[in-house]
């Protein structure tokens, strides 16, 4: 697809104009991300920095009939039959599901770059260029000022995945009624359903300007509590991800009616409840610090990722034609031609972890990380993974991406995770804390998980 002349110089002249002489770490040519602002050769449009999101939506909305491309058809599908035919734009863990999933497939649409980030955020990034620093323990992150893009042009792994764990995403978000699924084993009935409620909390995500990792502030608050099935029903727990020391986190047993701190929460520890399937360094395909990888940036790419899919977020999809025996349903499901970064983590010397090699593509225009594959010990492709960007109305059209899916290679099994089909409410989406509760420190500790817990 080729795109005007006149269309590629408004686009760089857009980037100029955020971005002038004295801002040397980010060039004329990008956009205040950091993007590639003109077109790419095989279809990736340029960014002309608009959102697409109509006016007028209100949470009793669907968020799809709000965004301004909805209706649209696929161009095409890719499945097994022509994978070799796109293999140039898939990953190695797209390529490796297509080819070993009966029935699976990715629909392709037209490309849209319309993540967007709110003017705050877009001038604190050009009033930092080039302040933020990685600490002399070679991961941790120095002199940011959030909300931002720290390194607008990485030069390095550590820097990409930063951009990453800040990416912007408001100051906090609730599902009240969401879940997460395990498909069963082949041929067995041991699906699992779990509805939760869970919140998050992004103190730097507010309007202004913090330095949070000079006091080791919150890089994330979560609060998740079970609701079905009976057997955890009423048991909760908190983490506390900070910029640079260990995350804590907190579990609430309903038999002994208390708190307890969990020592090990973190990294490749499993997930409570789902069977070994999911530990907990792989939420949102990444959570938590990045400390026991070294990070290579491997360059970009174009290739098809998951983006503008509302149909992870439509409640009227059934959870069982949403979450399918063995894929998320095609229909609820998008992909488009996107350029990514493409970043290689591979465990550090005397550091264990039971997928030794981790490869993040994230999305150039939001920094998300849309997709991305797990190795197993013999460097083979064990766990594909994709998070959907989707833009989000609340926040002025910036995108999240807090639906997570996660295809086993090896088991056929896979987790969906930030699931609302079938659910009662929508997730919400804060530009501002207020007088929230959910959206303060206090509310994730120890103290207020047992208050929360025992009402």
């Amino acid at each position: 697809m080729s795109i005007s002349r006149t269309k590629l110089l408004a686009a760089i002249s857009l980037a100029a104009i955020l971005f002038d002489s004295t801002a040397a770490a980010v060039a004329a040519d990008l956009t205040y991300a950091g993007a590639e602002a003109g077109a790419g050769k095989d279809g990736v449009p340029a960014f002309d920095g608009a959102s697409s999101i109509t006016p007028g939506w209100t949470p009793e909305k669907s968020r799809a009939d709000s965004w301004k491309y909805k209706g649209e058809k696929p161009s095409f599908v890719i499945d097994a039959s022509n994978v070799d035919k796109y293999a140039d734009k898939l990953t190695p863990g797209q390529i490796a599901l297509l080819k070993t999933n009966k029935g699976y497939s990715m629909p392709v649409y037209p490309s849209h770059r319309d993540c967007v980030l709110p003017a705050f955020v877009q001038e604190n990034t050009k009033a930092a260029a080039g302040k933020a620093t990685i600490g002399a323990d070679g991961w941790s992150l120095n002199n940011a000022q959030m909300p931002s893009i720290p390194f607008p042009e990485p030069k390095s792994g550590i820097e990409a995945m930063w951009n990453f764990l800040t990416r912007y995403h408001g100051v906090g978000m609730e599902w009240t009624d969401g879940y997460t699924m395990v498909s069963a084993s082949p041929g067995q009935s041991n699906r699992i359903d779990i509805r939760w409620k869970q919140t998050y909390y992004f103190p730097w995500g507010k309007k202004g300007q913090t330095t949070p990792m000079s006091s080791n502030e919150l890089l994330m608050g979560a609060f998740y509590g079970y609701n079905t099935p009976a057997a955890l029903a009423g048991q909760a727990v908190v983490n506390r991800v900070y910029f640079k020391e260990d995350s804590e986190s907190y579990y609430y047993f309903t038999g002994q009616r208390r708190v307890r701190r969990l020592p090990s929460y973190s990294y490749d520890a499993p997930l409570i409840g789902f069977e070994n399937q999911y530990t907990v360094d792989q939420s949102l395909n990444f959570f938590g610090l990045p400390d026991r990888f070294d990070w290579k940036l491997a360059g970009k790419k174009e290739i098809y990722v998951p983006y503008n899919a509302f149909g992870m977020l439509d409640t009227k999809t059934s959870a069982t034609d949403g979450a399918q025996d063995h894929f998320i349903n095609p229909n609820n499901r998008r992909y488009e031609l996107h350029r990514v970064w493409v970043v290689e983590g591979t465990v550090k010397s005397g550091t264990r972890h039971i997928m030794p090699k981790k490869v993040f593509y994230l999305d150039e225009d939001s920094w998300i990380a849309v997709a991305g594959d797990d190795y197993d010990t013999q460097g083979k492709v064990w766990k594909v993974k994709e998070s959907p960007a989707i833009p989000i109305a609340e926040l002025g059209g910036a995108c999240t991406a807090d639906q997570f899916v996660m295809y086993d290679v090896n088991s056929s099994r896979y987790v969906g995770d930030g699931l609302v089909f079938g659910g009662t409410k929508p997730p919400k989406y804060f530009l501002d804390s207020g007088d929230n509760p959910i959206l303060r420190d206090d509310f994730y500790t120890m103290q207020s998980l047992q208050q929360q817990s025992s009402r």
